[in-house]
């Protein structure tokens, strides 16, 4: 069987819609620990000796949607809004997903506990303080701070969350929505990235989201690959994090096995049960068998970053299970199409 490579970018200005209809190459960017999703498009500058003119038809925020596909089946790979346009050379076109929007300011915004009050004085009859009720706690989750970032964006954006870590402390200062969601990414180590085509901002818990299921064969499907198999037993490592409190304390997590690679990370002011929960999440990627590098194949089968890939070797079969795809890249040119995958660590055997 024979696949011709096809292709569709479409623009959308206001109430105009263009169809481009040539490129030197277009690639998509994808990995669940960035973000933002991107894609560049290359053009010639010029044609039959003229320089092409896109400026005057598409700038700064227009929306793009590209597909990719074989003999006219063409699957959505990127949806987005046009970033920048370049000319060092070439005429590019720099794309970003939902993100683009993000980057905002919005309005100051803090959860922290209550200022203490001034002491009570004493009781006449018995010359002692009257101890003052414990206060609750006030805590506020990952999922408020972003249903609070889209309010003030873009409120037609809905939150999809399924990672319960809340922070005692948590403050919103001469910041855009990237900045809170860079912050909430890197303290949770949460996979945080948007769905701009359903205008929905995912939270997930990393390794877990199941985003579909492919099968890979080093025999078969895959063209190249640099893929180097790590076992979890091999691999002796220690994680500590600590969680500054809001009382300038410091709280510690620590798991793994002393006596080999450490690492020590630094998060925000969050409760005991969202410290394990933190420390455990970023344990996992070296608590279990893995896949390092990436491997080369066709657009088909389609794949994305969550994906569930089973691997197969036929001459290393104790390698075969299934794994975490972490990342895509998506490339077409005049020499084809190429996706590059990046898996991650081993979620099941197969």
């Amino acid at each position: 069987m024979y696949y011709n490579l096809d292709w569709e970018i479409k623009f959308k200005n206001n109430s105009k819609t263009y169809n481009l209809l040539m490129i030197v190459e277009c690639e998509i960017e994808e990995n669940v620990e960035n973000l933002s999703d991107i894609a560049t498009i290359m053009l010639p500058e010029t044609m039959l000796n003229q320089a092409l003119q896109v400026k005057d038809k598409i700038g700064r925020g227009t929306e793009v949607t590209i597909k990719f596909g074989y003999n006219g089946q063409l699957k959505t790979e990127f949806v987005g809004f046009v970033r920048d346009i370049t000319t060092d050379g070439s005429l590019k076109i720099l794309c970003e997903d939902a993100l683009f929007l993000f980057r905002k300011k919005i309005p100051d915004w803090a959860v922290q506990p209550p200022k203490k009050k001034a002491k009570k004085k004493k009781d006449d009859d018995t010359g002692t303080t009257p101890p003052e009720p414990e206060k609750p706690k006030v805590l506020t989750s990952v999922k408020k701070i972003a249903e609070y970032v889209c309010k003030h964006i873009d409120p037609s954006y809905k939150v999809v969350c399924d990672f319960d870590i809340m922070y005692e402390k948590f403050i919103i200062h001469q910041a855009t929505g990237y900045d809170v969601l860079q912050k909430l990414q890197e303290e949770t180590k949460a996979n945080i990235y948007f769905n701009t085509e359903k205008k929905e901002l995912h939270i997930r818990a990393p390794f877990t989201e199941k985003g579909g299921y492919v099968i890979y064969c080093m025999q078969k499907n895959i063209e190249k690959s640099s893929l180097e198999y790590k076992k979890a037993l091999d691999r002796k490592f220690e994680l500590t994090v600590e969680s500054i409190q809001k009382d300038g304390t410091v709280k510690t997590e620590r798991i793994g096995t002393p006596g080999g690679d450490s690492k020590t990370i630094r998060v925000g002011s969050l409760d005991a049960k969202s410290l394990k929960v933190r420390a455990h999440n970023e344990f996992e990627q070296y608590a279990r068998d893995t896949y390092e590098g990436t491997f080369d194949t066709w657009l088909i089968p389609f794949c994305k970053p969550t994906y569930s890939a089973k691997i197969v070797d036929f001459d290393y079969p104790e390698q075969r299970g299934i794994y975490y795809v972490k990342a895509v890249t998506t490339k077409i040119s005049a020499e084809g199409g190429v996706r590059t995958i990046t898996p991650a660590l081993k979620t099941a055997s197969a």
